[in-house]
Protein backbone atom coordinates (compact mmCIF):
# COMPACT_ATOMS: atom_id res chain seq x y z
CA UNK A 1 0.00 0.00 0.00
CA UNK A 2 1.58 3.47 -0.80
CA UNK A 3 -0.05 6.67 0.23
CA UNK A 4 1.56 10.31 -0.49
CA UNK A 5 2.21 13.46 1.58
CA UNK A 6 3.06 16.69 0.24
CA UNK A 7 5.26 17.04 3.58
CA UNK A 8 6.47 13.83 5.69
CA UNK A 9 7.83 14.62 9.37
CA UNK A 10 9.31 12.01 11.27
CA UNK A 11 9.51 12.34 14.81
CA UNK A 12 6.30 13.84 16.90
CA UNK A 13 8.48 15.50 19.42
CA UNK A 14 7.85 19.44 19.60
CA UNK A 15 10.50 19.97 16.27
CA UNK A 16 8.49 17.14 14.02
CA UNK A 17 4.76 18.40 15.79
CA UNK A 18 5.63 22.48 14.97
CA UNK A 19 6.58 21.35 11.06
CA UNK A 20 3.32 18.98 10.92
CA UNK A 21 1.16 22.12 12.15
CA UNK A 22 2.53 24.57 10.35
CA UNK A 23 2.79 22.95 7.15
CA UNK A 24 -0.63 21.95 7.68
CA UNK A 25 -1.27 25.27 7.82
CA UNK A 26 -0.51 26.17 4.15
CA UNK A 27 -3.07 23.22 2.79
CA UNK A 28 -0.31 20.60 2.25
CA UNK A 29 -0.82 17.27 3.48
CA UNK A 30 0.85 16.31 5.87
CA UNK A 31 1.41 12.97 7.72
CA UNK A 32 3.48 12.93 10.99
CA UNK A 33 5.20 9.70 12.15
CA UNK A 34 6.49 8.02 15.38
CA UNK A 35 6.96 4.75 16.78
CA UNK A 36 5.51 6.09 19.44
CA UNK A 37 1.64 5.37 19.97
CA UNK A 38 1.21 9.21 21.22
CA UNK A 39 2.33 12.31 19.68
CA UNK A 40 4.70 14.71 22.21
CA UNK A 41 8.12 13.10 21.75
CA UNK A 42 10.26 12.60 25.15
CA UNK A 43 10.34 15.87 26.27
CA UNK A 44 6.19 16.12 26.27
CA UNK A 45 5.45 11.79 27.09
CA UNK A 46 1.80 11.55 28.48
CA UNK A 47 2.18 11.46 31.95
CA UNK A 48 -0.23 9.23 33.65
CA UNK A 49 -0.22 10.83 36.78
CA UNK A 50 -0.04 14.42 35.60
CA UNK A 51 -1.00 16.30 33.01
CA UNK A 52 1.65 18.50 30.37
CA UNK A 53 1.29 21.75 30.78
CA UNK A 54 -1.06 23.97 29.07
CA UNK A 55 1.16 25.06 26.10
CA UNK A 56 2.57 21.59 25.29
CA UNK A 57 -0.91 20.59 25.70
CA UNK A 58 -2.26 22.40 23.78
CA UNK A 59 0.81 21.08 20.58
CA UNK A 60 0.55 17.53 21.22
CA UNK A 61 -3.16 17.72 20.72
CA UNK A 62 -3.52 20.46 17.54
CA UNK A 63 -3.33 17.95 14.78
CA UNK A 64 -6.17 19.45 12.84
CA UNK A 65 -5.58 18.89 9.24
CA UNK A 66 -2.37 15.98 9.84
CA UNK A 67 -2.30 12.61 9.41
CA UNK A 68 -1.56 10.60 12.49
CA UNK A 69 0.60 7.79 12.30
CA UNK A 70 1.15 6.39 15.39
CA UNK A 71 3.48 3.32 16.14
CA UNK A 72 5.31 3.70 12.48
CA UNK A 73 8.99 2.74 12.51
CA UNK A 74 11.07 3.32 9.79
CA UNK A 75 13.09 0.20 8.21
CA UNK A 76 14.33 1.39 4.30
CA UNK A 77 14.06 4.18 2.20
CA UNK A 78 13.14 4.37 -1.67
CA UNK A 79 13.66 6.94 -3.88
CA UNK A 80 11.27 10.13 -2.12
CA UNK A 81 9.59 7.11 -0.22
CA UNK A 82 10.01 5.33 2.77
CA UNK A 83 9.28 1.67 4.17
CA UNK A 84 7.75 1.70 7.22
CA UNK A 85 6.42 -0.82 9.72
CA UNK A 86 3.04 -0.79 11.27
CA UNK A 87 1.21 -3.06 13.99
CA UNK A 88 -1.02 -4.39 11.25
CA UNK A 89 2.42 -4.50 8.87
CA UNK A 90 3.98 -2.49 6.52
CA UNK A 91 3.25 0.59 4.22
CA UNK A 92 4.86 2.45 1.96
CA UNK A 93 4.91 6.27 2.38
CA UNK A 94 6.19 8.76 -0.49
CA UNK A 95 6.71 12.14 0.00
CA UNK A 96 7.25 15.40 -2.14
CA UNK A 97 9.11 16.88 1.11
CA UNK A 98 10.39 15.25 4.25
CA UNK A 99 11.33 16.87 7.50
CA UNK A 100 13.17 14.42 9.95
CA UNK A 101 12.92 15.21 13.61
CA UNK A 102 14.05 12.79 15.04
CA UNK A 103 15.45 14.35 18.45
CA UNK A 104 18.54 12.81 20.61
CA UNK A 105 19.06 10.42 23.46
CA UNK A 106 20.81 10.36 26.20
CA UNK A 107 24.46 9.96 26.54
CA UNK A 108 25.28 6.79 28.87
CA UNK A 109 28.71 6.23 30.32
CA UNK A 110 30.19 2.69 31.55
CA UNK A 111 31.07 2.55 35.21
CA UNK A 112 31.69 -0.40 37.11
CA UNK A 113 27.70 -1.70 38.38
CA UNK A 114 25.83 0.16 35.68
CA UNK A 115 24.32 -2.71 34.31
CA UNK A 116 22.73 -3.50 38.13
CA UNK A 117 19.10 -3.85 38.37
CA UNK A 118 17.93 -0.35 39.37
CA UNK A 119 20.40 1.66 37.16
CA UNK A 120 19.14 3.86 34.47
CA UNK A 121 19.34 6.63 32.70
CA UNK A 122 18.21 10.02 34.10
CA UNK A 123 15.50 10.77 31.25
CA UNK A 124 14.62 7.14 30.84
CA UNK A 125 13.82 6.76 34.51
CA UNK A 126 11.93 9.92 34.18
CA UNK A 127 9.93 8.35 31.10
CA UNK A 128 9.26 4.99 33.50
CA UNK A 129 7.88 7.20 36.03
CA UNK A 130 5.73 8.85 33.54
CA UNK A 131 4.24 5.68 32.34
CA UNK A 132 3.32 4.67 35.69
CA UNK A 133 6.43 2.76 36.53
CA UNK A 134 6.80 2.68 40.85
CA UNK A 135 9.01 5.01 42.29
CA UNK A 136 6.72 6.39 45.25
CA UNK A 137 9.17 6.19 48.28
CA UNK A 138 12.31 4.89 46.77
CA UNK A 139 15.37 6.48 47.26
CA UNK A 140 16.85 7.42 44.25
CA UNK A 141 20.64 9.52 43.25
CA UNK A 142 20.39 11.32 40.56
CA UNK A 143 23.96 11.99 38.51
CA UNK A 144 25.56 13.39 35.86
CA UNK A 145 25.26 16.67 33.40
CA UNK A 146 23.06 19.31 32.58
CA UNK A 147 19.65 20.49 33.37
CA UNK A 148 18.17 17.43 32.63
CA UNK A 149 19.46 16.02 35.22
CA UNK A 150 16.41 18.83 37.62
CA UNK A 151 13.92 18.37 35.29
CA UNK A 152 14.00 14.17 35.92
CA UNK A 153 14.58 14.73 39.70
CA UNK A 154 11.11 17.18 39.57
CA UNK A 155 9.23 14.43 37.58
CA UNK A 156 10.42 11.70 40.09
CA UNK A 157 9.53 13.90 42.99
CA UNK A 158 6.03 14.48 41.64
CA UNK A 159 5.66 10.75 41.55
CA UNK A 160 6.56 10.38 45.17
CA UNK A 161 10.60 9.19 44.86
CA UNK A 162 12.91 10.52 47.70
CA UNK A 163 15.54 12.04 45.49
CA UNK A 164 18.44 11.75 48.09
CA UNK A 165 21.01 13.79 45.73
CA UNK A 166 21.57 15.44 42.60
CA UNK A 167 25.12 15.13 41.27
CA UNK A 168 26.48 17.16 38.88
CA UNK A 169 29.21 16.80 37.16
CA UNK A 170 30.33 19.88 35.77
CA UNK A 171 32.25 22.31 38.87
CA UNK A 172 30.21 25.24 40.56
CA UNK A 173 32.04 27.50 39.28
CA UNK A 174 30.81 26.58 35.66
CA UNK A 175 27.53 25.52 36.46
CA UNK A 176 26.53 29.54 38.27
CA UNK A 177 28.40 30.99 35.35
CA UNK A 178 25.99 29.45 33.19
CA UNK A 179 22.94 30.32 36.19
CA UNK A 180 23.81 33.97 35.44
CA UNK A 181 24.02 33.61 31.51
CA UNK A 182 20.27 33.53 31.84
CA UNK A 183 19.59 36.42 31.96
CA UNK A 184 19.39 36.38 28.21
CA UNK A 185 16.69 33.95 28.25
CA UNK A 186 14.36 35.34 30.92
CA UNK A 187 11.67 32.49 29.95
CA UNK A 188 14.26 29.80 30.86
CA UNK A 189 15.80 31.89 33.85
CA UNK A 190 11.88 31.70 35.03
CA UNK A 191 12.18 28.07 34.76
CA UNK A 192 15.07 27.21 36.34
CA UNK A 193 14.27 29.20 38.98
CA UNK A 194 11.10 27.42 39.16
CA UNK A 195 12.64 23.98 39.27
CA UNK A 196 14.95 25.18 42.20
CA UNK A 197 12.15 26.32 44.36
CA UNK A 198 10.39 23.04 43.80
CA UNK A 199 13.31 21.39 44.31
CA UNK A 200 14.14 22.70 47.60
CA UNK A 201 16.03 20.64 49.99
CA UNK A 202 17.39 18.23 47.77
CA UNK A 203 21.43 17.92 47.74
CA UNK A 204 22.84 19.54 44.62
CA UNK A 205 25.82 19.01 44.74
CA UNK A 206 28.56 20.62 41.76
CA UNK A 207 32.18 18.50 40.64
CA UNK A 208 30.38 15.27 41.46
CA UNK A 209 29.65 11.89 39.75
CA UNK A 210 29.43 8.53 40.79
CA UNK A 211 32.26 6.21 40.65
CA UNK A 212 30.42 2.88 41.12
CA UNK A 213 27.62 1.15 41.65
CA UNK A 214 27.38 -1.77 44.31
CA UNK A 215 24.52 -4.22 45.14
CA UNK A 216 23.71 -7.95 45.30
CA UNK A 217 20.62 -8.50 43.54
CA UNK A 218 20.20 -4.20 42.47
CA UNK A 219 21.85 -1.05 43.24
CA UNK A 220 22.21 -0.66 47.08
CA UNK A 221 24.39 2.10 47.23
CA UNK A 222 27.07 4.08 45.46
CA UNK A 223 30.19 5.46 45.36
CA UNK A 224 30.60 9.12 44.50
CA UNK A 225 33.75 11.42 44.09
CA UNK A 226 33.64 14.65 44.77
CA UNK A 227 35.73 17.37 45.41
CA UNK A 228 35.89 16.49 49.29
CA UNK A 229 36.33 12.66 48.86
CA UNK A 230 34.54 9.92 47.93
CA UNK A 231 30.94 9.72 49.75
CA UNK A 232 28.99 6.49 49.68
CA UNK A 233 24.91 7.01 49.40
CA UNK A 234 22.74 4.35 50.17
CA UNK A 235 20.22 4.09 47.74
CA UNK A 236 17.42 1.99 45.59
CA UNK A 237 17.58 4.18 41.87
CA UNK A 238 20.70 5.35 40.20
CA UNK A 239 19.91 7.80 37.14
CA UNK A 240 22.84 8.85 35.54
CA UNK A 241 22.67 10.58 32.37
CA UNK A 242 25.29 12.90 30.49
CA UNK A 243 23.36 15.19 28.69
CA UNK A 244 22.25 14.42 25.09
CA UNK A 245 23.45 13.07 21.64
CA UNK A 246 21.41 13.57 18.16
CA UNK A 247 19.66 11.03 16.57
CA UNK A 248 21.01 10.78 13.42
CA UNK A 249 20.24 7.20 12.37
CA UNK A 250 17.79 8.26 9.77
CA UNK A 251 19.03 11.00 8.19
CA UNK A 252 22.60 8.98 7.18
CA UNK A 253 20.56 6.04 5.95
CA UNK A 254 18.52 8.75 4.00
CA UNK A 255 22.30 9.68 2.72
CA UNK A 256 22.52 12.82 4.61
CA UNK A 257 25.75 14.84 4.86
CA UNK A 258 26.40 15.02 8.92
CA UNK A 259 28.56 17.27 10.56
CA UNK A 260 31.21 15.59 12.59
CA UNK A 261 32.74 18.79 14.13
CA UNK A 262 32.33 17.00 17.26
CA UNK A 263 32.52 13.60 18.86
CA UNK A 264 28.71 12.95 18.22
CA UNK A 265 27.99 14.26 14.73
CA UNK A 266 24.74 15.88 14.01
CA UNK A 267 22.72 16.33 10.56
CA UNK A 268 24.32 19.05 8.36
CA UNK A 269 22.02 21.77 7.14
CA UNK A 270 21.96 25.08 6.01
CA UNK A 271 20.30 28.27 7.18
CA UNK A 272 17.07 27.15 5.80
CA UNK A 273 17.21 23.46 7.22
CA UNK A 274 18.12 22.01 4.01
CA UNK A 275 20.11 18.97 4.23
CA UNK A 276 22.52 17.35 1.62
CA UNK A 277 19.62 15.87 -0.12
CA UNK A 278 16.69 17.79 -2.60
CA UNK A 279 13.53 18.21 -0.36
CA UNK A 280 14.91 16.41 2.86
CA UNK A 281 15.39 19.14 6.03
CA UNK A 282 16.10 18.21 9.44
CA UNK A 283 14.77 20.57 12.70
CA UNK A 284 15.74 19.95 16.27
CA UNK A 285 17.93 18.48 17.78
CA UNK A 286 19.02 15.74 15.41
CA UNK A 287 20.85 19.24 14.31
CA UNK A 288 22.47 19.64 17.35
CA UNK A 289 21.09 20.11 21.12
CA UNK A 290 19.98 23.05 22.11
CA UNK A 291 16.40 22.75 24.02
CA UNK A 292 12.97 22.87 23.69
CA UNK A 293 12.62 26.07 22.37
CA UNK A 294 15.12 25.74 19.51
CA UNK A 295 13.06 22.86 18.43
CA UNK A 296 9.70 24.38 18.35
CA UNK A 297 10.84 27.30 16.27
CA UNK A 298 13.35 24.85 13.72
CA UNK A 299 10.06 22.66 13.43
CA UNK A 300 8.10 25.30 12.11
CA UNK A 301 10.68 26.92 10.05
CA UNK A 302 11.35 23.92 8.43
CA UNK A 303 7.78 23.08 8.40
CA UNK A 304 7.00 26.60 6.05
CA UNK A 305 10.20 25.69 3.86
CA UNK A 306 8.90 22.09 3.43
CA UNK A 307 5.52 23.66 2.08
CA UNK A 308 7.14 26.28 -0.12
CA UNK A 309 6.95 29.46 2.06
CA UNK A 310 10.31 30.51 1.77
CA UNK A 311 9.66 34.34 3.45
CA UNK A 312 8.38 33.15 6.22
CA UNK A 313 11.01 30.40 7.08
CA UNK A 314 13.02 33.54 6.64
CA UNK A 315 10.81 34.86 9.78
CA UNK A 316 12.20 32.57 12.09
CA UNK A 317 16.07 33.15 11.58
CA UNK A 318 16.84 35.99 14.25
CA UNK A 319 14.58 33.87 17.05
CA UNK A 320 16.19 30.50 15.93
CA UNK A 321 19.79 31.46 15.99
CA UNK A 322 19.15 33.59 19.59
CA UNK A 323 18.10 30.31 20.92
CA UNK A 324 20.90 27.70 19.15
CA UNK A 325 23.25 30.67 21.32
CA UNK A 326 22.04 28.58 24.69
CA UNK A 327 22.94 25.58 22.94
CA UNK A 328 26.40 26.65 22.94
CA UNK A 329 26.18 27.80 26.48
CA UNK A 330 25.07 24.64 27.75
CA UNK A 331 27.59 22.83 25.58
CA UNK A 332 30.97 24.93 27.01
CA UNK A 333 29.69 25.02 30.79
CA UNK A 334 28.49 21.39 31.17
CA UNK A 335 31.40 20.17 29.39
CA UNK A 336 32.25 16.34 30.37
CA UNK A 337 35.19 15.92 32.63
CA UNK A 338 38.15 13.59 31.26
CA UNK A 339 38.06 11.72 34.71
CA UNK A 340 34.78 10.31 33.29
CA UNK A 341 36.50 8.42 30.20
CA UNK A 342 38.62 6.44 33.02
CA UNK A 343 35.93 4.93 35.09
CA UNK A 344 35.33 1.68 33.28
CA UNK A 345 37.95 -0.93 33.61
CA UNK A 346 38.32 -4.06 32.03
CA UNK A 347 35.57 -6.12 33.08
CA UNK A 348 33.30 -3.73 32.97
CA UNK A 349 30.30 -4.10 30.08
CA UNK A 350 30.45 -2.01 27.76
CA UNK A 351 28.14 -3.58 24.99
CA UNK A 352 25.05 -4.62 27.55
CA UNK A 353 23.41 -6.70 24.10
CA UNK A 354 25.78 -8.71 23.71
CA UNK A 355 27.91 -9.35 26.74
CA UNK A 356 31.33 -7.50 25.66
CA UNK A 357 33.53 -6.36 28.31
CA UNK A 358 36.27 -3.03 27.80
CA UNK A 359 38.84 -4.97 28.02
CA UNK A 360 37.93 -7.23 25.19
CA UNK A 361 38.38 -4.22 22.74
CA UNK A 362 41.42 -3.36 23.81
CA UNK A 363 43.79 -3.22 20.74
CA UNK A 364 41.07 -2.70 18.20
CA UNK A 365 41.51 0.95 16.20
CA UNK A 366 37.79 1.13 14.54
CA UNK A 367 34.29 0.02 15.50
CA UNK A 368 33.93 -2.22 12.43
CA UNK A 369 36.84 -4.40 13.64
CA UNK A 370 35.79 -4.58 17.09
CA UNK A 371 32.66 -5.63 16.01
CA UNK A 372 33.50 -8.37 13.57
CA UNK A 373 35.67 -9.71 16.78
CA UNK A 374 33.43 -9.40 19.02
CA UNK A 375 29.52 -9.09 18.25
CA UNK A 376 30.23 -5.09 20.00
CA UNK A 377 26.78 -3.08 18.99
CA UNK A 378 25.17 -6.14 16.98
CA UNK A 379 22.33 -6.17 19.39
CA UNK A 380 19.19 -4.86 19.20
CA UNK A 381 20.38 -1.24 19.76
CA UNK A 382 22.46 -1.05 16.90
CA UNK A 383 25.42 0.34 19.18
CA UNK A 384 23.45 2.94 20.08
CA UNK A 385 24.66 3.18 23.74
CA UNK A 386 28.16 1.55 23.55
CA UNK A 387 29.20 2.91 20.36
CA UNK A 388 28.04 6.12 21.44
CA UNK A 389 29.89 5.75 24.59
CA UNK A 390 33.14 4.35 23.15
CA UNK A 391 33.24 7.13 20.55
CA UNK A 392 33.32 9.68 23.56
CA UNK A 393 35.55 7.75 25.84
CA UNK A 394 37.98 8.42 22.56
CA UNK A 395 38.33 4.18 21.56
CA UNK A 396 36.87 4.75 18.19
CA UNK A 397 34.54 7.09 16.49
CA UNK A 398 30.61 6.00 16.02
CA UNK A 399 30.31 4.11 12.98
CA UNK A 400 27.18 3.92 10.64
CA UNK A 401 24.30 2.22 11.84
CA UNK A 402 22.94 -0.72 9.12
CA UNK A 403 19.68 -1.07 7.92
CA UNK A 404 17.72 -1.66 9.76
CA UNK A 405 17.87 0.77 11.93
CA UNK A 406 15.40 -0.30 14.49
CA UNK A 407 14.39 -4.52 14.99
CA UNK A 408 12.09 -4.82 12.34
CA UNK A 409 9.87 -8.28 11.59
CA UNK A 410 11.10 -10.73 8.88
CA UNK A 411 8.21 -10.09 6.98
CA UNK A 412 8.39 -6.84 6.54
CA UNK A 413 12.39 -7.38 5.30
CA UNK A 414 11.24 -10.24 3.12
CA UNK A 415 8.83 -7.92 1.00
CA UNK A 416 11.49 -5.12 0.53
CA UNK A 417 12.38 -4.53 -3.39
CA UNK A 418 15.76 -4.81 -4.04
CA UNK A 419 16.32 -0.75 -4.76
CA UNK A 420 15.45 -0.37 -1.41
CA UNK A 421 17.86 -2.68 -0.08
CA UNK A 422 20.76 -1.32 -2.35
CA UNK A 423 19.52 2.58 -1.24
CA UNK A 424 19.78 1.43 2.37
CA UNK A 425 23.02 0.16 2.18
CA UNK A 426 24.22 3.28 0.75
CA UNK A 427 22.71 5.44 3.14
CA UNK A 428 24.24 3.35 5.80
Amino acid sequence: MRDHYDVLVIGAGPAGLAAAQTAASHGARVGLLDAQPRPGGQVWRHDVQHPLPRDARNAVDDLHGVDWLARHSVVATESSSLRVETPQGSRLLSYGALVIATGARELLLPFPGWTLPGVTGAGGLQALAKQGWPVAGRRVVIAGSGPLLLAAADTLRKHGAQVVGIYEQANAGNVRSFAAQLRHWPARAWQAAGLRLRLAGIPYRFGSFVRKAHGDDCVQRVDIDTPHGVQTVACDLLAVGYGLVPNTELAALLGCALDHSDIHPRVQVDALLRTSVANVYAAGESCGIAGLAVARIEGALAGHRAAGHVDAARALLAPRDRERRFGALLARHFALDSRLHKLADDLTLVCRCEDVRMGELTGFTDARAAKLATRCGMGACQGRICGTALAELGRFPRSGSRPPIFPARLATLAGLSPLSSDDAQRGS
